[in-house]
C-alpha cells in the first residue's frame, strides 16, 4: 500500500472495489446510525488484518451498481469525518488499535474523505464487541478479493493471520536479541532518526499536496525540531494542545504562527496539525515531540525577503524555546533543521542597509542546515538563537556576517511587540 505521495485520483476513480479499496455514498459520520458507523469499523479492522487499504466516502452507484458517481462531500459533511471522533468510535471494538489516518483530498473542486488504513504489525486486530448486526465480538475480519469484509472462517485465513503475526514477532525477537548482544547503539539511534524522518516526511507530504504553490514567485521554508530520544506516544493529544496555547506568542502580522492557527488546529491520529485558510502555511507538533512548519512565502522584489526571515526566526525561536520547555525538555538536546527551497539564483532582498555595490545570491538550490540546542538555552536566550539562524541563511545568499546591521535589537523588538 502506498504510504506518501498518493496519487489520489487514481484511487478515487479506480471505479473497482477490491480487497484493498472500498467506496462509500457521500453521508455525515454524525447522522449516521450505529449500524452506519459499524460498517466503518468492520471495512477498517478487515483491511488492517489484510492488505491495508482506503475507504473512500463520497462515491455513490450509478444503476448498475457500480461506483461511478462522483459526489464528493459538501463542508458539512467533509468536517464531520474528524480524526479524532471517528478513531475513538472505530478503536473501541478494535484490540490493538488500528493505525488508519483521515486525508481530505480535492479531486476536480470536489472533496473527498479517505480512510487510509495501514496492515497491522505485531499481531491481528480482533473486534471486542458486537454491535448491530455488523460487527461480531471475537472475530477477526478480513478482506476479501471480491471487496467483501467478513470473519475469517477458512483455516488457510485463520493460519495466514498467526503465520504473520508469528513472523512479525520473531523479527522483532531477532532485533532485541542483535541489540543485546551486539550492544548495537547506533542501530537504535538510527531507528530513533529513521522513526523522526519519517514523521517529517508524513508532514512534509501533506503540506505539498495542500499548498496552492506559485511557481517562480515563491519560496518554500521549514523548520523542523527532533527531541533527542523518539517515544512515539509520548504526549496525549490533549497535552499537546494544552501546551501549544500555553507558549502561543500573538504577534502583529505574524508570519510563524497566528491565532487561527489555533483556531483551526485539529487532531490527527498522531499529532496536533494546522493548515492555513490559504493553505500557505502548515504545521504539526507530533505526540512523539516532533515540531514541524512548512511556509510557502511570496518572493518579494524578485528576491527572498531579510526581514521576513527576521521575523519568521524572531517568532519561531520565541515560541519554540516557551513550547519545549513547557514539554519539558530543558536538559535535553533538541536537533533544528532548517530548509529554504526554490532558491537558486535568487537574490536577498528589503535589506535594511545599502546594498548598490552588490547583490547577495543564492547560488544553490536549497539551503539546508542543523542546530543542535537545548530548550533552556533556547529559553534562556531566544533572540541570540534568533541572530544565529538567521546569519546562517543569509550565509548562504553571500551576506558576510559583518554587514548585518542591529540585527540583535531588530530581533529582541520583534520579540517583544506582542
Amino acid at each position: 500500500m502506498q504510504k506518501s505521495n498518493t496519487d489520489w485520483r487514481s484511487i478515487i476513480f479506480r471505479g473497482v472495489e477490491s480487497d484493498e479499496l472500498d467506496y462509500k455514498a457521500a453521508q455525515n459520520w454524525h447522522r449516521l446510525s450505529r449500524a452506519g458507523r459499524a460498517k466503518f469499523v468492520r471495512h477498517c479492522i478487515a483491511m488492517a488484518n489484510t492488505k491495508g487499504g482506503y475507504v473512500v466516502v463520497g462515491v455513490g452507484e450509478d444503476s448498475n451498481g457500480q461506483p461511478a458517481l462522483y459526489t464528493g462531500l459538501t463542508e458539512e459533511e467533509s468536517s464531520s469525518f474528524d480524526p479524532t471522533d471517528v478513531g475513538n468510535f472505530i478503536n473501541r471494538f478494535a484490540d490493538p488499535a488500528i493505525d488508519f489516518t483521515i486525508e481530505r483530498p480535492v479531486i476536480d473542486g470536489k472533496r473527498y474523505a479517505v480512510f487510509v488504513i495501514r496492515r497491522f504489525h505485531n499481531i491481528p486486530h480482533v473486534c471486542t464487541s458486537s454491535c448491530e448486526n455488523e460487527l461480531m465480538l471475537g472475530t477477526f475480519y478480513i478482506r476479501t478479493p471480491d471487496a467483501s469484509s467478513r470473519p475469517a472462517y477458512r483455516s488457510s485465513e485463520i493460519h495466514a493471520l498467526l503465520q504473520r503475526a508469528m513472523r512479525n514477532q520473531r523479527e522483532m525477537l531477532g532485533r532485541m536479541i542483535r541489540g543485546i548482544l551486539y550492544e548495537d547503539h547506533s542501530m537504535q539511534e538510527n531507528f530513533q532518526q529513521s522513526r523522526f524522518a519519517e514523521e517529517i516526511s508524513h508532514a512534509w507530504n501533506f503540506f505539498c499536496k495542500h499548498c496552492g504553490r506559485t511557481p517562480h514567485k515563491t519560496f518554500r521554508l521549514s523548520l523542523a525540531v527532533e527531541p533527542s530520544e523518539y517515544i512515539a506516544e509520548k504526549f496525549s493529544l490533549s497535552e499537546l494542545k494544552n501546551h501549544v496555547q500555553e507558549a502561543f506568542l500573538l504577534f502583529p502580522d505574524p508570519v510563524f504562527m497566528s491565532d487561527s492557527d489555533l483556531n483551526n488546529a485539529y487532531f490527527t491520529n498522531v499529532s496536533l496539525r494546522t493548515l492555513a485558510p490559504d493553505q500557505n502555511r502548515c504545521w504539526q507538533l507530533y505526540q512523539s515531540g516532533l515540531f514541524y512548519f512548512a511556509g510557502l512565502f511570496p518572493l518579494k522584489e524578485g528576491g527572498v525577503s531579510y526581514r521576513l526571515i527576521l521575523q519568521f526566526f524572531a517568532e519561531a525561536t520565541k515560541f519554540l524555546a516557551q513550547l519545549y520547555d513547557l514539554l519539558g525538555y530543558s536538559e535535553d538536546l533538541l536537533n533544528l533543521q532548517v530548509s529554504i527551497r526554490d532558491v537558486e539564483n535568487i537574490p536577498l532582498t528589503d535589506v535594511p542597509f545599502r546594498t548598490d555595490d552588490f547583490e547577495f545570491v543564492c547560488r544553490i538550490p536549497e539551503i539546508s542546515f542543523k542546530v543542535e540546542r537545548s530548550a533552556a538555552d533556547l529559553s534562556a536566550s531566544p533572540s541570540a538563537h534568533a541572530v544565529y539562524l538567521i546569519k546562517k541563511c543569509c550565509e548562504r545568499f553571500n551576506l558576510p556576517e559583518g554587514r548585518h546591521r542591529d540585527l540583535q535589537k531588530d530581533v529582541s523588538r520583534c520579540q517583544t511587540r506582542e
